[in-house]
């Protein structure tokens, strides 16, 4: 089993994914046909499990990552690693999908569907996707098991390389996001079931290879985001409706849903080297606490913009001025959420920075927990809270709800 979990976590299997796909290592594309033989052809592979194999790297950083010379300086200091590209539609495809994973796309994807479609499924998957973030981040940060070592994986993505790989919080919130909306959607909306599992399935699977593609996460990581997304969408299935009941009625909904989160940032694991996972956690467990607060406001004033009417409700027609309209919507809803995120970042930094007496000029202040935990939470809460209570009520006001 050991043995079994090294090779899943060995990065010539995902180096050989990668080449597989048509993805290489620039200065090895002369050698391409070699590579794509199979990795147990070399003599140290016939004597060792891949997972055990010895590497002649120079450096070894904090997240186990080796950094090699090229004329007179590590790649990761001087230059992003060249790579060759032979299936540029793979290429395009895999980049895509991995976009679908960042935190970015879900900030603007699920608000999408509270302005488009139905609070309620919005709702819902804010909770699941705050949940197995957390979930994510922290169990990277307790494991401590690095990200696949370059080279021989070809990376493409730079800005989550000091942190640890498992599991892959990629594949956890694909996988709950999409099937969420599967098991949510059914009461709320008429659609073919088949076709939306169809559409879970292919979406998650798109996400899963992407990491592997983009040489962040080994097969392991992979493999145990999954599984644990799966295994929380099961634990808590059942008492989807009770928190839904909790959230939106019960007296102190508001008061956890700010307490707790801000709780869980401030005690988020500490790391020996400064790594993205608090700030990013601090986020989404800033937008998910606006978000449950906002809802509950909702509920209270009894304005939600839920669909009217027997549910499950048709699907709306597209047609071009629904379209239009959708678009409208989407536009100034994500420039009210940025300029929201902008003047709250920057009035909760220049607070900050004045009470511990900071230069303003000093960027790397932002690192330390005193200002990054606070500033983080608090821009991202109040970019819940207007896309929960505010922005549709405009669209109301503008006569395009």
């Amino acid at each position: 089993m050991l043995e079994l979990l090294a090779d899943l976590h060995d990065s010539e299997l995902v180096a050989g994914f990668q080449r597989r796909c048509g993805l290489f290592l620039a200065e090895a594309g002369h050698h391409s046909q070699e590579m794509t033989r199979s990795e147990t052809e070399t003599p140290d592979q016939d004597e060792k499990p891949r997972g055990q194999l010895r590497r002649s790297w120079e450096h070894q950083d904090n997240n186990s990552n080796y950094k090699y010379k090229e004329n007179g300086c590590t790649t990761g200091a001087c230059s992003k690693p060249q790579y060759e590209v032979k299936n540029w539609p793979l290429h395009f495809l895999f980049l895509f999908s991995s976009g679908l994973g960042h935190e970015i796309f879900y900030i603007t994807f699920l608000p999408c569907i509270h302005w488009n479609l139905d609070p309620f499924l919005c709702r819902r998957l804010v909770n699941m996707w705050t949940m197995v973030m957390y979930i994510g981040q922290v169990m990277k940060d307790v494991l401590k098991l690095p990200r696949p070592c370059s080279p021989p994986v070809v990376k493409l993505e730079t800005r989550v390389d000091a942190e640890y790989g498992l599991p892959s919080t990629h594949a956890m919130a694909a996988i709950a996001i999409s099937f969420t909306f599967l098991l949510s959607a059914p009461s709320r909306i008429q659609f073919q079931f088949e076709v939306g599992l169809l559409l879970a399935v292919t979406l998650s699977s798109l996400v899963c290879l992407s990491r592997l593609y983009t040489g962040m996460h080994s097969v392991l990581d992979v493999i145990c985001g999954a599984l644990i997304s799966a295994v929380i969408l099961f634990l808590t299935y059942p008492y989807w409706e009770t928190f839904d009941h909790f959230q939106l009625t019960s007296c102190i909904s508001p008061i956890v849903a700010l307490v707790l989160p801000l709780f869980l940032s401030y005690t988020y694991p500490e790391l020996d080297h400064y790594s993205t996972t608090r700030g990013d956690t601090t986020t989404i467990l800033g937008v998910g606490a606006g978000c449950s607060v906002g809802y509950w406001v909702n509920e209270q004033l009894g304005q939600t913009f839920e669909p009217q009417g027997v549910l499950p409700v048709p699907l709306p027609t597209l047609t071009m001025n629904a379209l239009a309209l959708g678009a409208v919507r989407f536009l100034l809803g994500v420039v009210a959420l940025v300029g929201t995120r902008q003047v709250v970042k920057t009035v909760s930094l220049q607070v900050l920075y004045s009470w511990y007496k900071v230069p303003k000029n000093d960027q790397s202040a932002r690192r330390r927990k005193e200002i990054e935990v606070p500033y983080k939470f608090t821009t991202y809460t109040a970019v819940g809270l207007v896309n929960s209570i505010l922005v549709n009520r405009a669209f109301i006001l503008l006569g395009l709800l």
